[in-house]
């Protein structure tokens, strides 16, 4: 079970990592993170980005270690990273490395609802998103190709993660379509009437209803 931190929100845990690298600013330290390209890693609200930058600093996390003005331009903080945040982005980082958490990506949802399709538009739809997904792996493929020549595998290991899992969907969906398009998918004639006649059969309704497991 995910353990209840102190500063929830993942943009801390991306700060806690930036703040490894040295003391920073705020500014520096969402620099650093744009260019790290972490909001492509985890969803990050820069709309909160400096209410979570207070709360580490009010919970030990992090610390001020001096603070600077230039000019008219307000004043700007440095921060460090504490022996407490070190030891809370460590900790944060096993737990989420080992333990599994249920995700519930957008696909999913519609999935769950696929039956108000027609058979023949749930076809074309899943055909459009294939193609889409294989142009995304051609593109990550070549990125990661070449930052594999620059950047040691230990900073891309979130990368091919990524990869990986848009090849498993895009082969669970060739399957998909592969038995919807043979007629092999079970319960497609059943489908395909509940469509013509515009009410669900009996049997659908019934399996439907029935056919959840327990949580």
């Amino acid at each position: 079970m995910a353990k209840r931190r102190k500063v929830g929100n993942l943009l801390a845990l991306a700060v806690l990592a930036a703040l490894t690298q040295r003391p920073m600013h705020p500014y520096e330290i969402a620099t650093t993170l744009r260019g790290w390209g972490k909001d492509q890693d985890m969803e990050l609200k820069w709309g909160s980005f400096y209410t979570v930058v207070r709360n580490l600093d009010k919970h030990g996390l992090i610390a001020a270690v001096e603070s600077t003005r230039e000019g008219r331009r307000p004043e700007r903080t440095v921060y460090r990273l504490t022996d407490a945040g070190r030891a809370e982005l460590v900790d944060w980082t096993r737990e989420l490395i080992s333990t599994p958490v249920a995700e519930r990506p957008r696909f999913r949802a519609g999935l769950s609802v696929l039956a108000v399709l027609h058979p023949d538009e749930a076809v074309e739809l899943l055909r459009r998103r294939l193609a889409l997904l294989e142009e995304g792996i051609a593109a990550e493929r070549d990125a990661l190709e070449r930052h594999t020549r620059t950047i040691p595998r230990l900073f891309l290991v979130e990368e091919e993660y990524g990869l990986a899992l848009q090849e498993a969907e895009a082969a669970w969906i060739r399957s998909l379509l592969a038995e919807l398009t043979s007629g092999a998918y079970p319960g497609l004639d059943l489908w395909r009437a509940a469509h013509a006649s515009g009410t669900p059969p009996a049997e659908l309704t019934e399996t439907a209803e029935g056919s959840r497991p327990a949580e």
